[in-house]
């Protein structure tokens, strides 16, 4: 999986990760925080995921253990795992750098309306039947 087709859960998945291994449940629970909890994962979508890192090299099984009679898999990254999740989130920094700079040029612009239409009518301020503006 390289850094461009990363999708949001995997993003999460690979950061919940990060510090230390984790089962299934915590690592829904902690995507569910790190995301402040716009990303809840459903266990289907989880193990899917954990299945598409793990055949993509990021993340390996570290361990089972039984509890409460219930098997336990933890995973954990694999370096290429934090190569992998280290260069998206450079990515989306850079991403966010770019937005954060055209944000305050375009206030340093000044007022970013639209001009007046023709014989200094003002143009609408919402679309037209088919979408556009007349």
């Amino acid at each position: 999986m390289t850094a461009k087709s990363m999708t949001r859960a995997a993003f999460f998945v690979l950061t919940a990760l990060a510090d230390q291994p984790r089962h299934g449940y915590g690592i829904l629970r902690e995507v569910e925080e790190l995301s402040d909890g716009e990303v809840q994962l459903r266990v289907g979508t989880l193990y899917g995921v954990l299945d598409r890192l793990a055949a993509d090299g990021l993340i390996v099984l570290d361990r089972e253990e039984v509890q409460q009679g219930r098997l336990r898999r933890y995973y954990r990254l694999t370096d290429d795992g934090v190569a992998a999740l280290d260069a998206e989130a450079e990515r989306m920094a850079a991403g966010a750098g770019a937005a954060k700079q055209r944000i305050a040029a375009g206030r340093r612009a000044g007022d970013r309306t639209a001009p007046a239409g023709p014989a200094g009518l003002e143009p609408p301020t919402a679309p037209g039947l088919a979408g556009g503006y007349a």
